[in-house]
């Protein structure tokens, strides 16, 4: 294993590696025919995905391995930082990030687009979006929009509630405060966690207590919360309210010594009803890669879309024998 700071990450918390075929490896294997495929039969490997313990990352990574190991490929998923996520890539170490919300996360991935570790390979949501939001009654009360949160300092205690520390969202919090933007100077950003926060959130709404919180969609936040997003923070989180599209990355040459998986994941695409739908049943305790296999049964056109060109391992077709494994 190569001795980087990803890699010295991966070694402390190994647990956190989940194989979906049985195999766990974070090295990458050659490409190689699946045994007794013959002449037809595509490259095989195992493909590393790095997750970051949010619910949406959680439910496409589900449903891209629900796929991917139907085609006969062996997948791990990797819950990590969004930092070592894009150090991961870069070294090799793993393969696939499905999570690249831009132009939020532009402050930590630009970097590696721009020296060639990491492919900003392929858009895979529309519509998304990502900014600080509030329950609606504090915006009843009058904040609703960035420049008034400043205002209500003391009842928020000057903090603004974000998730897991080194993410892209709770870094334009800190700029901002470092800037001293909307009068912010005096705030500080609570590091946490997706569910941390949520819980956080849903604590104080019980006694219509004010919270500055990241708010984003697609999410079940935003069925299960009676929530505002905050208007002017265009300079920060970009117009729109925060209006975000995601990408899928690979570590660079990925697709090159792969190409049935660079069709695969060229083509892959997300849509806002789909990520709720599956986010949905995973919060209502689900298993992720059950919801995702449930979805796929009731919404098998999809797969015609994804799998257009992509063969499975042993050189059938992939669409034929995505359908008979998910028993479509």
């Amino acid at each position: 294993m190569k001795h980087t700071m990803y890699g010295l990450y991966v070694l402390l918390l190994g647990a956190l590696v989940v194989p979906m075929s049985g195999f766990a490896s974070g090295a990458q294997e050659e490409p190689a025919a699946a045994d007794g495929s013959g002449e037809d039969s595509v490259e095989m490997t195992t493909v590393d995905f790095a997750e970051v313990g949010w619910l949406d990352i959680q439910a496409t990574t589900a449903t891209t391995r629900v796929v991917l190991d139907a085609l006969g490929y062996d997948t791990t998923s990797t819950t990590v930082s969004v930092p070592l996520a894009y150090e991961g890539m870069a070294s090799g170490e793993l393969d696939v990030f499905l999570g690249n919300w831009m132009p939020s996360m532009a402050t930590i991935a630009t970097q590696y687009f721009d020296d060639g570790s990491v492919e900003q390979y392929a858009l895979n949501l529309e519509g998304a979006k990502y900014t600080l939001a509030v329950p609606t009654y504090v915006a009843d009360d009058g904040l609703d929009s960035f420049s008034d949160i400043a205002d209500f300092g003391e009842e928020l205690e000057y903090q603004i509630h974000g998730i897991e520390a080194g993410n892209d969202g709770n870094l334009l919090i800190q700029t901002m405060i470092d800037e001293d933007a909307f009068g912010l100077g005096d705030f500080q950003v609570v590091d946490s966690s997706e569910a941390g926060m949520l819980a956080e959130v849903r604590g104080r709404s019980r006694e219509d207590e004010p919270i500055v919180f990241l708010g984003w969609e697609p999410h079940p936040m935003n069925t299960f919360l009676d929530m505002t997003y905050l208007t002017g923070g265009d300079d920060y989180f970009g117009p729109n309210l925060g209006a975000a599209e995601v990408y899928t990355n690979i570590r660079t040459g990925f697709a090159a010594e792969y190409p049935n998986l660079g069709q695969f994941f060229e083509n892959l695409e997300f849509t806002l009803s789909m990520e709720n739908e599956i986010m949905t049943a995973i919060n209502d305790g689900a298993d992720a890669r059950d919801a995702a296999a449930d979805w796929l049964r009731d919404n098998p056109a999809i797969l015609q879309e994804w799998l257009d060109g992509v063969q499975a391992v042993d050189g059938s077709s992939g669409l034929a024998t995505v359908e008979a494994a998910l028993e479509i």
